[in-house]
């Protein structure tokens, strides 16, 4: 039975990997809340990695949010997740560790990358600026992953998912992402009567969305089946407009009332699809569709 410890097992990705490792009668998982271990604690992270001996880390743990968040606290998305990616990696290498997954972002690659994304336009020009700490930080662990491979051998590897939704999301208007953020607004407005909803933006961005429990088979498929320095994408390969995304939104929350563009604000990155050519070669794809994973988050939402 392999023991896989994950770094942040509560989050939208943490618990994602719970489940799918539930399933599985070949593994079993390992987690600790934020009130039993400090990730930004050097001492703590080492002490623990040390005793508990996992034979894999997936690191799942990262002080995440939106385009407000990031603009608002640069200092914490850079500092926190820095100290929280290098006591994982240092600690897992303490304890001898040979087996880990690192999970980066699509937000690490330029802002104006040629579209789909490969994996090897990384550092080829500048990054988008409302989210660069976060980025230069998941690019800093991404890095450390390699130099832990080449300088001491460690069979490591780096995915970075696309725009991630589903259960266990953050709703937080102020810190949430682009579609949880819409499944709230159309279903206050619903329940409120309101003849609008505005959307910051233009609408004409264009994103890709992964469902979480995709992704979280991607990382134990990763696990079992990809030992390279190159990190691997993960994602669909087909992207949406922001206002496709915001008229399925409205359609799978039945609100029957106008969406309102605010075009004073930000939209962010042009475009942003990852090119999932390699991890298709390797043998693995989505399985659930944006429309179908909608009508599932929006459920979980309800229930909450």
């Amino acid at each position: 039975m392999q023991k896989i410890y994950i770094a942040g097992h509560r989050g939208l990705v943490g618990s994602a990997l719970t489940r799918a490792i539930d399933v599985r009668k070949d593994m079993e998982w390992i987690g600790k809340g934020r009130e039993d271990l400090d990730l930004l604690s050097r001492e703590a992270v080492f002490e623990f990695l040390a005793n508990e001996k996992p034979d894999a880390v997936i690191i799942a743990a990262a002080r995440v949010g939106g385009i407000m968040a990031n603009s608002t606290f640069p200092v914490e998305f850079l500092s926190e997740n820095l100290r929280i990616m290098t006591n994982l990696l240092d600690g897992s290498h303490e304890a001898n560790i040979d087996r880990l997954l690192f999970l980066g972002s699509s937000c690490i690659y330029p802002r104006m990358s040629p579209q789909p994304i490969k994996e090897d336009y990384l550092l080829t020009g500048a990054l988008e600026p409302t989210n660069e700490a976060y980025a230069l930080a998941k690019i800093s662990g991404l890095k450390l992953v390699q130099a832990y491979r080449k300088q001491f051998g460690r069979n490591w590897i780096s995915a970075m998912p696309t725009n991630l939704y589903g259960p266990g999301d953050n709703f937080d208007l102020e810190s949430s992402h682009v579609l949880p953020a819409m499944i709230r607004k159309f279903h206050e407005a619903k329940i409120n009567n309101k003849p609008s909803v505005e959307l910051w933006g233009t609408g004409s961005p264009m994103r890709e969305f992964l469902h979480v429990d995709d992704l979280a088979d991607a990382c134990l498929f990763l696990l079992e089946n990809y030992n390279e320095d190159m990190p691997v994408n993960v994602g669909t390969g087909t992207d949406v407009t922001i206002k496709e995304l915001a008229e399925l939104t409205k359609d799978v929350v039945a609100y029957p009332g106008e969406i309102m563009w605010d075009t004073s604000k930000p939209d962010g990155t042009p475009r942003k699809l990852l090119d999932v050519s390699k991890i298709r070669n390797i043998g693995w794809q989505f399985k659930i569709d944006l429309s179908k994973g909608l009508s599932h988050t929006y459920r979980w939402y309800l229930e909450q």
